[in-house]
This record gives structure tokens, C-alpha cells and sequence, in this order.
């Protein structure tokens, strides 16, 4: 027979305290998918990958060859419930092209995002005009590239027709118009001039 519940003095019932019972841990999981030139880059850098996410996230991770991915998935030490999200996001970027060094600010800096468009969303273009599109942004040796990243403050990833940036909402606006000026076909010195005065201007506001 349960026991009577007993009243306070307000009218309100009086439970026991509750036992300390643990709460039952419902695992979530995340895969991301690896593209196979990707696959190489992956296995060298494990060393650096997984411990900020076991670590810091306190995820578990596999390397799952055979399913071309990387899977995650929480369990009972994990306490950020962003975690799972951050981790993905991290994984993402090393996936897109992006440096481990320059993923891992994704799991450190609130603020970070990536975009993602193709040369064809600003101007279609086609055989021997995007290879020369792509050229320009490029730079000799990388130089135009490194020039928007360093004025910017973003990091690019040039993956055929696809351009990734990743940085602060500002500076990925800033580093999007420069390369849609390349690809409309600007001269690189006015797109590095217009780019240096927007930078110094946002320097002195902030």
C-alpha cells in the first residue's frame, strides 16, 4: 500500500528527498563523410585530431577507413552539449581542405563560421576562363590567396570550382568580395588596394 502523502503547512505535499540515482546516458552519434583525396591528409594528422576532440570535447572518435568517415559520438563524460556539434564542424573543415591548425579555432573561437559558393554562383564560366579564374585568386605561388587570407584575417581552401572560407562572419564578407572581384575579372594590385583600405578602416573602428 503507498504511503500517505503528507501535507505542509501552505497545503503543498511533502515528498522525501530523492535517492541518487544516476541518470541514464542516451549516446548521440555524428559521421562525417572523408572525400578519398582527403582520406591520405586524414591518417597523417590523426595524431592531431583526435585528442582535442577526446580531450577537450570529451568525445568518442573512430577513424572509419572502410566507410570513408569520421564518427563521433557522445558518452556519460561529455558535459558541453555543443560539444558533438563542435567536434562535426572541426572534422568538417580538415574534410574541406583546411589546415588542422586553422580547423581547431572552430573548437576555440565562438565566432567562426565557413562559406561555402562556387565560381559559377558569381560568373559562369567554363574550360580555359575558370581555369584563369581560378589562377587569379590563386596568385603566382599562392601569393594572391595568401594576400586576401593575411589582409582578411580568414583562411580560403581553392577545391576545384569550390571556394571555403573560414573566419569571422566580417572578415569572410570581406575575403568573398576580393575573390568575386578576381573572378569578375578585376586587376589583382586594385583588388589588394581596395582590400587594405577596408581592413585599416575596420582596424581603427574596432
Amino acid at each position: 500500500m503507498a504511503s500517505e502523502i503528507k501535507i505542509d503547512e501552505e497545503g503543498r505535499p511533502r515528498f522525501p528527498p530523492a535517492k541518487n540515482v544516476p541518470i541514464s546516458h542516451r549516446a548521440e552519434m555524428r559521421k562525417v563523410l572523408i572525400p578519398p583525396h582527403r582520406l591520405t591528409p586524414l591518417k597523417g594528422s590523426w595524431s592531431k585530431i583526435y585528442p582535442p576532440l577526446v580531450e577537450n570535447l570529451k568525445l568518442q572518435v573512430r577513424m572509419n577507413l572502410k566507410g570513408k568517415a569520421v564518427e563521433l559520438r557522445s558518452s556519460k563524460l561529455t558535459t558541453d552539449s555543443g560539444a558533438l556539434q563542435k567536434g562535426e564542424d572541426f572534422v568538417k573543415a580538415f574534410s574541406l581542405g583546411f589546415d588542422v591548425d586553422d580547423a581547431i579555432a572552430l573548437l576555440r573561437l565562438e565566432d567562426l563560421y565557413i562559406e561555402t559558393f562556387e565560381i559559377k554562383d558569381v560568373k559562369n564560366l567554363g574550360g580555359e576562363h575558370l581555369g584563369r579564374a581560378i589562377g587569379r585568386i590563386a596568385g603566382k605561388d599562392g601569393r594572391t590567396k595568401f594576400a586576401i587570407e593575411n589582409s582578411s584575417k580568414t583562411r580560403i581552401v581553392l577545391a576545384d570550382q569550390n571556394i571555403h572560407i573560414l573566419g569571422s562572419f566580417q572578415n569572410i564578407r570581406l575575403a568573398r568580395e576580393a575573390v568575386v572581384s578576381l573572378i569578375l575579372g578585376a586587376p589583382p594590385g586594385k583588388v589588394y588596394g581596395n582590400l587594405r583600405t577596408i581592413a585599416s578602416r575596420m582596424k581603427e573602428r574596432f
